[in-house]
């Protein structure tokens, strides 16, 4: 396992060229789709807010992400979707706008190696420090295999291959907006106070799944025993105590935030947003492809980031609205 203070950028290849070592300036998506209306509560889950400890100093956690230190911070109440966006949900944004993702802009995405046809994984380029991702041409959020996939059988799973860029557009178009990372979190704990996971700490409790995690040896064998080898509908598994599904595994979720790993100083912080400017931004929750041995991060206060025009088959979001 990798050192917990220099923790690899493993679980997000970021957009460009597969080879690269840098990330590419977001590409330009013009004006946002204006919003439909005002946002629905259907499906969406009232949190009170209030005062909170975000962050963790668990040992098995990574300070070099800036998971720590904990700190009180202090939310107002606020609406959150009780899943990710669906495939359903997607199409239908797509239907009425004709937004093109940025996927589609580029002509391909990541795609886990494992399950590309041989004919496409084969010369497909890869990252050199994660060589189990390909970039896959004609890979999008209706092809999340590449050419000849479909969404046939996944209409409830959650949309990938969509960046922050597509999200933060799906959400206007919705009267909504991507969650800020205080937010997820808060939302994301089920009301309880630093547990590893958003119930409890230990990962499958009683022997049950609790979450769609890689089950086996990662990257060569998953053994699929929750279920699921890729992604898995958005209402799978137990809600946490908040009622929201899927906060841990499936996908990663995008968050409102540029990312940094300097919290100021340990006082209630009211509100917080993140810097006002950065390269990259927040995702948190992990996915169907995180394992303990390497990534580590589906628990609730692991967090990682990706420029906001990268995409990948293990990321999408959920959205929140104003109380």
């Amino acid at each position: 396992m990798s050192d917990p203070a220099s923790p690899p950028r493993c679980c997000m290849p970021a957009g460009g060229s597969p080879t690269a070592t840098a990330s590419p300036t977001c590409a330009e998506i013009g004006t946002p789709p204006a919003s439909r209306a005002k946002p629905s509560p259907q499906g969406m889950v009232l949190l009170p807010g209030g005062e909170f400890l975000m962050g963790t100093e668990d040992a098995e956690g990574f300070p070099g992400d800036g998971e720590g230190p904990v700190r009180p911070v202090r939310l107002s109440p606020f609406r959150i979707d009780a899943c990710a966006v669906t495939n359903d949900a997607f199409a239908a944004f797509v239907a009425e706008t004709g937004h093109v993702t940025d996927a589609e802009r580029f002509g391909w995405s990541y795609v886990f190696a494992g399950f590309l046809p041989a004919a496409l994984r084969r010369g497909a380029p890869r990252p050199e420090r994660t060589p189990w991702w390909c970039g896959a041409e004609g890979a999008a959020w209706d092809r999340p295999e590449g050419p000849g996939s479909t969404l046939d059988g996944r209409g409830d799973h959650p949309v990938v291959h969509v960046s922050w860029n597509d999200a933060a557009a799906y959400a206007r178009w919705a009267g909504k907006r991507l969650p800020t990372e205080a937010e997820w979190e808060y939302a994301a704990r089920g009301g309880l106070e630093q547990r590893r996971y958003p119930w409890g700490d230990e990962l499958n409790p009683g022997g049950a799944f609790r979450c769609n995690i890689w089950r086996g040896t990662f990257p060569s064998k998953n053994t699929a025993e929750d279920g699921y080898r890729g992604t898995a509908p958005v209402d799978a598994f137990e809600p946490n105590g908040h009622g929201l599904f899927n906060m841990s595994g499936n996908v990663w979720e995008w968050c409102a935030d540029w990312w940094s790993t300097d919290h100021g100083a340990a006082r209630p912080l009211i509100g917080p947003r993140g810097p006002d400017t950065g390269t990259d931004k927040v995702i948190r929750g992990g996915s169907h492809l995180c394992h303990r041995s390497y990534c580590n991060r589906y628990r609730v206060a692991a967090r990682t980031a990706n420029s906001p025009d990268s995409s990948s088959g293990h990321a999408g979001f959920r959205c929140v609205a104003p109380a």
